[in-house]
């Protein structure tokens, strides 16, 4: 988990383009609603992505697939993401899922899922591998970081510091995932700082937040409409059909384009000026995540992920970025590993 104490703001003028950059949690495919395993290695849907980089190419949009250790591992993801990366259409970061990433000495928990609760030698193991394998086989070296399930803990920053990285992409503003021993991002903001022993890690959150007339004090208030007594009066809904409050990520996935939109406006509002949108990669194949269960709803989500895109650099006039151009932008120097 991060230190708020031990973080600086990056000074971000308020006058720049806004800045979008695309995240890819690139992974192996797993039935969601059942516990994690270490079987779980397909990587089937690798290979379903074309719809969404065809969009991208439509403008000029570099995502960063963030692969992990089945991903990294097989001729598929090697194949598809390598022709990718030749034809500078993609970056490659590292995505960490530390059930299917060896060294398997933990037991496979909800706890253990997240990678930052493991002693910090086995978490500097597993990410040590995952990166050499993206290595040997992409050859690229993965400066970009996103913990799987949003797991940093007390050691990511020393470790990702010394294998190189320069850029994280795990933190969810706003959000807990304590229930069953995750993180709780929940005093931490959109806007990007560094961190590190050194200050020269680059945090870029995930683009969440608040919308309606109260944005403004959604931090302070949206605990209580998500209390057991908010949930049982549906005060979260409520809120949200009122366009008082609500509270929204920006992912294609099981949002709208006009939710997607008023997020956006908001965060402008408050002064942001980069934007992260994410999504898993199993989700371009029909039943590879909840939120694509069919043909109907990938041919939804492809709708929103280009109607969104649509709204950001043509409507909004802001302009597609990558993790490592914002890195650059806003003044880190990278330093030899």
């Amino acid at each position: 988990m991060l230190d708020r104490s031990q973080i600086d703001y990056a000074e971000v003028p308020g006058d720049i383009v806004p800045r979008l950059l695309v995240v890819v949690d690139t992974e192996e495919e797993f039935d969601w609603a059942k516990p994690l395993a270490r079987e779980n290695t397909g990587v089937a849907s690798i290979r379903a992505q074309g719809p969404a980089q065809d969009i991208f190419a439509k403008y000029g949009v570099v995502p960063n697939y963030v692969v992990d250790f089945p991903v990294a591992n097989s001729d598929a993801g090697v194949e598809v993401l390598g022709g990718y990366l030749r034809a500078g259409a993609c970056e490659i970061g590292a995505h960490l899922h530390p059930w299917v990433s060896p060294p398997h000495e933990e037991a496979v928990t909800a706890f253990n899922s997240y990678a930052g609760n493991l002693p910090e030698g086995l978490e500097r193991a597993k990410l040590s591998g995952l990166t050499r394998t993206i290595s040997e086989n992409l050859g690229v070296e993965p400066r970009v970081f996103r913990a799987g399930r949003w797991g940093l803990g007390p050691a990511t920053g020393r470790i990702l510091e010394e294998l190189g990285y320069l850029v994280d992409t795990s933190v969810v503003p706003h959000t807990d995932f304590g229930a069953d021993g995750g993180p709780c991002y929940y005093d931490f903001g959109p806007r990007p700082y560094w961190f590190g022993r050194e200050r020269r890690l680059l945090e870029i959150p995930q683009s969440a937040g608040f919308a309606g007339t109260l944005a403004g004090t959604g931090p302070a208030i949206y605990p209580s409409l998500i209390s057991r007594l908010g949930m049982a009066l549906r005060a979260p809904g409520f809120a949200a059909r009122l366009r008082l409050l609500e509270r929204i990520r920006l992912t294609p996935e099981g949002i709208d384009v006009a939710a997607l939109c008023r997020l956006t406006h908001s965060l402008m509002a408050q002064g942001c000026r980069v934007f992260t949108l994410t999504y898993h990669s199993p989700t371009l194949q029909p039943g590879g995540t909840p939120y694509v269960r069919d043909r109907a709803d990938l041919t939804a989500f492809l709708a929103t992920l280009d109607g969104y895109l649509d709204f950001f650099c043509n409507r909004m006039g802001g302009r597609p970025d990558t993790p490592l151009g914002v890195y650059e932008a806003l003044g880190g120097t990278a330093q030899p590993a």
